[in-house]
């Protein structure tokens, strides 16, 4: 049997990078195994959607290179891949279940089941609408054929899955073992609401049968729904797919799931791209190659010190039986350094071409020659690619302050002078490839420390002592531009 898989968002808001995980678990599984991934919207909750929720999931896959082999705007023969384009199929299949006694109508109105619920609270007991009491509400299994038929023609009901009394529910599940439940702990799950529309439960069992899905994995969120899922499919006479429940993502600190709420007050991003007034990973500066390594190893383990992963690489190594059943903590930190890694080894061009947006403020007169080399030389320095616009400054401004630390440490070896023989080098031309060379006949004769030489020159330039190779840095600044900074802080000095 051909391995098929499946990610099913919900448009309800933005693709949270729990979700992204999830496509990428599903992705690497189908592609390890020459298999096909799919994507499908599960938008039977209209009142929820949220107008470009799904444009944003198509984007944010797109982005990320994990984009479906078939899904809505993809080829594939077991469309539509939008549930709310699918109630014909529900409707069909809900009736077969109603015909072999499996399913029943409900036509209890809302405050009738309120006041039901009520009554159990007094007496200290949870309601469940089910095998304990469904012979006491009104339904079609305690009204005749006629009287059913006729409330059926007013709209207003539900259809029910029918739970028996005394099952063992067993459900073996591909990272956590067996699942065992009671039947008796069960109510009778809501099928199809009024209107047509099908529950998630109901219509991602029908969808996962239809299209032939040989594998779901999802996050643990559903677990408790696993045994519900298996009676739909055993009413059915169906077969189970493979289960597989990954491990949530979990706060950076504390207990409890990752939450934009986190990611607002603890300064990092919980969406792959821009949403709303959230910025995603794509503008913080992340390669998507990057954020992907990271993500799968947030509760999958390859059994090896390796960290650094190219996506070739994670599909050749990825085994489900080295996903972790417990959560997996969130940690932007590790995150920034394996971007950090992708950085180091990928291509500066690529990554210009790639990511213009992060080239552009103070740099629209730059040749791409220029972009090029100055990214090359700070790129060491980059963890995120937002973190370019501040390394870069020293490029496009003159100080705005000097290290005081510093000036009081050189101040006795009168940096002036050393300023001064700097200036003449600029003055006479002379190319910042034999600086060093001059400045070691030079010092000699002055009889100045090289590391004052080199503090005084890195002072003047760039205000402090950090930053990447000075003599580099003066090879890419315009001559007048190192001209006005010596003289600055040879005036500065004198004052």
């Amino acid at each position: 049997m051909s391995v098929r898989v499946r990610f099913a968002p919900s448009p309800t808001g933005a693709l949270h990078i729990g979700g992204v995980r999830t496509a990428l678990f599903n992705y690497l599984y189908a592609k390890k195994q020459k298999g096909s991934f799919i994507l499908r919207i599960e938008d039977t909750d209209q009142r929820r959607m949220v107008e470009g929720a799904e444009d944003y999931i198509i984007a944010a896959l797109k982005w990320m290179n994990i984009e479906p082999d078939e899904g809505p705007n993809s080829a594939g023969s077991f469309g539509p891949y939008r549930q709310s384009e699918r109630k014909e199929i529900y409707e069909k299949e809900v009736l077969k279940l109603i015909s072999a006694g499996r399913a029943y109508y409900a036509f209890d109105l809302p405050n009738t089941l309120e006041e039901t619920r009520k009554a159990y609270e007094k007496k200290g007991e949870s309601f469940k609408y089910g095998m304990f009491n469904r012979n006491t509400m009104l339904n079609s299994l305690t009204l005749s054929e006629e009287e059913t038929a006729e409330k059926i023609k007013t709209g207003n009901y539900v259809i029910r899955l029918k739970v028996e009394k005394g099952m063992a529910i067993n459900v073996e599940d591909q990272v956590r073992g067996n699942i065992l439940v009671q039947s008796d702990e069960l109510d009778d799950k809501i099928l199809m609401k009024g209107g047509g529309m099908p529950t998630y439960h109901f219509a991602n069992v029908v969808d996962d049968y239809y299209m032939k899905i040989s594998h779901v994995i999802r996050g643990e969120e559903w677990l408790p729904s696993l045994p519900l899922h298996k009676l739909i499919y055993d009413a059915f006479n169906w077969p189970l797919p493979k289960f597989m429940h990954l491990p949530l993502i979990l706060k950076p600190q504390g207990k409890g799931k990752l939450s934009k709420r986190d990611g607002a007050q603890l300064g990092f991003p919980v969406y792959p791209l821009a949403w709303e007034k959230n910025k995603g990973f794509k503008e913080r500066g992340f390669l998507p190659e990057a954020l992907l390594n990271y993500l799968s190893l947030l509760g999958w383990n390859p059994g090896t010190e390796k960290e650094i992963f190219t996506i070739e690489a994670l599909i050749d190594s990825f085994d489900v039986a080295k996903i972790q059943k417990g959560g997996a903590r969130f940690d932007f930190e590790k995150a920034r350094w394996i971007n950090h890694k992708f950085l180091s080894f990928t291509e500066g061009k690529n990554i210009l071409k790639r990511f213009p947006e992060f080239f552009e403020s103070g740099m629209t007169k730059w040749s791409e020659k220029t972009k090029l080399a100055v990214y090359e030389l700070l790129k060491d320095r980059l963890f995120l690619l937002e973190d370019f616009e501040k390394q870069v400054d020293v490029f496009l401004n003159d100080p705005k302050e000097y290290d005081q630390k510093v000036i009081r440490k050189i101040e006795k070896h009168e940096p002036e002078k050393v300023l001064s023989f700097f200036v003449k080098l600029l003055e006479n031309d002379v190319p910042t490839e034999f600086w060093k060379e001059r400045v070691q006949t030079w010092n000699q004769k002055a009889e100045t420390p090289f590391g004052v030489i080199m503090q005084s020159l890195r002072l003047a330039i760039v205000g402090d002592l950090s930053g990447p190779d000075i003599l580099k840095v003066c090879n890419l600044i315009e001559k007048e531009v190192s001209l006005k900074r010596l003289n600055n802080l040879i005036t500065y000095l004198n004052n």
